[in-house]
């Protein structure tokens, strides 16, 4: 397993790293790093992490984090079986916050600049007409070279720091308390809960993955994550379930079981608290604005 605290990806010679992302599946293990990070998903679906915060991604899906705030995104699980037909694409762009020197960045000219890097550190889901706009740029930057490559960075950065559709991702209480250690445990269970969210998960097998009690690991757990693990699976369940109920196009009860729930009480429950609004609702509204 990958260390879960990252080195830099960059080196000292250059003022920022973009790359070009190809693979079967996203680098599934839990991380921070010191970088800022820009990245948009072009192929590939799953569980998205950006601290406390847990989502369904698909192509499209663009997300700016701030340093040392934890993220993964966790391909589906048939991304790991080898099948040729699924494969991941994406890019992403690594800078630090002083890329432009010690001191520009307080300068007057850069006061949205500097809104925008505030905001970052609970990580911006990029969205709409500039999602379109920024995923078209980091196509363009992939093949800028020199001087124009910052400037067409730097491009980038205004757009998103006039932007009016950012949406912040993790919980204004959140705080990256992880240590080296606590990153490689906290990993072992997300792995543990998206290999098999889909069936009962006890507090006793999981806290036994962490060597703990399960009372010492659910109050451990609370501190790092930020909301309860019994909170944490759920977040899970229903994102794996707008994903069937919008790609699969299943029935609510379908969707239900298959996402690891035992009543559809509870399912309807858990999915309205997590996206306001019933799984018909969010079934009706994404087909609206799909087709209009």
């Amino acid at each position: 397993m990958k260390a879960a605290l990252q080195k830099s990806p960059i080196s000292a010679s250059c003022t920022f790293v973009v790359k070009e992302l190809k693979d079967m599946y996203f680098d599934p293990n839990w991380h921070f790093h010191s970088e800022y990070q820009l990245f948009v998903v072009l192929q590939g679906r799953g569980t998205r992490f950006i601290g406390d915060h847990v989502s369904h991604f698909k192509p499209s899906d663009m997300v700016f984090t701030g340093p040392n705030l934890p993220h993964l995104w966790r391909s589906d699980h048939e991304y790991f079986e080898g099948q040729k037909n699924h494969s991941i694409h994406g890019i992403v762009i690594y800078f630090h916050e002083n890329f432009l020197g010690e001191t520009t960045l307080h300068k007057d000219e850069m006061l949205k600049l500097r809104q925008l890097f505030v905001k970052a550190k609970r990580g911006l889901d990029v969205t709409g007409a500039t999602a379109v706009k920024v995923c078209h740029m980091m196509h363009e930057l992939l093949d800028a070279t020199g001087l124009r490559s910052i400037i067409h960075l730097l491009e980038i950065l205004d757009v998103l720091a006039n932007a009016p559709d950012l949406k912040l991702l993790a919980s204004p209480g959140y705080s990256n308390t992880l240590k080296d250690g606590d990153a490689e445990r906290m990993n072992k269970i997300h792995v543990y809960v998206m290999k098999h969210f889909q069936k009962k998960i006890s507090l006793e097998e999981v806290s036994s993955l962490a060597h703990m009690t399960p009372t010492s690991f659910s109050r451990y757990f609370k501190t790092h994550a930020n909301k309860t693990f019994s909170d944490f699976v759920s977040e899970i369940r229903i994102g794996h379930a707008c994903k069937l109920l919008i790609e699969d196009d299943m029935t609510v009860l379908q969707t239900c079981y298959e996402s690891g729930f035992q009543t559809l009480s509870n399912f309807n429950k858990q999915f309205k608290t997590i996206t306001h609004r019933s799984p018909l609702q969010y079934k009706k509204e994404y087909t609206e604005v799909l087709y209009g």
